[in-house]
């Protein structure tokens, strides 16, 4: 199976964006960092279209704590374009 990696989502963000990578960066970093907070307070996670996570069960271990969860997701979701995040120029 495929692993989607931060570096290839950045660049993913980009592209269907069309911001430049200076900006998207720290907006992906900050909202990855938030979303592992919520797995490991063991937080539900619903976003659309995403999908519903939801928190199973969770393992303290040596190194690392497993999270074992269920993912729900919505099948043939129409895709949604981009909006342009800037504001039309005053005349």
């Amino acid at each position: 199976m495929p692993e989607l990696r931060k570096k290839q989502l950045i660049e993913d963000v980009v592209a269907r964006s069309g911001i430049k990578k200076k900006y998207a960066k720290p907006v992906i970093e900050a909202m990855l960092a938030e979303l592992g907070k919520a797995v490991a307070e063991g937080v539900d996670i619903n976003l659309k279209p995403f999908g519903k996570i939801t928190m199973q069960k969770q393992n303290e271990k040596a190194t690392a704590r497993v999270t074992i969860a269920r993912i729900r997701q919505q099948t043939a979701q129409p895709e949604t374009p981009v909006k342009d995040p800037l504001a039309e120029a005053a005349e």
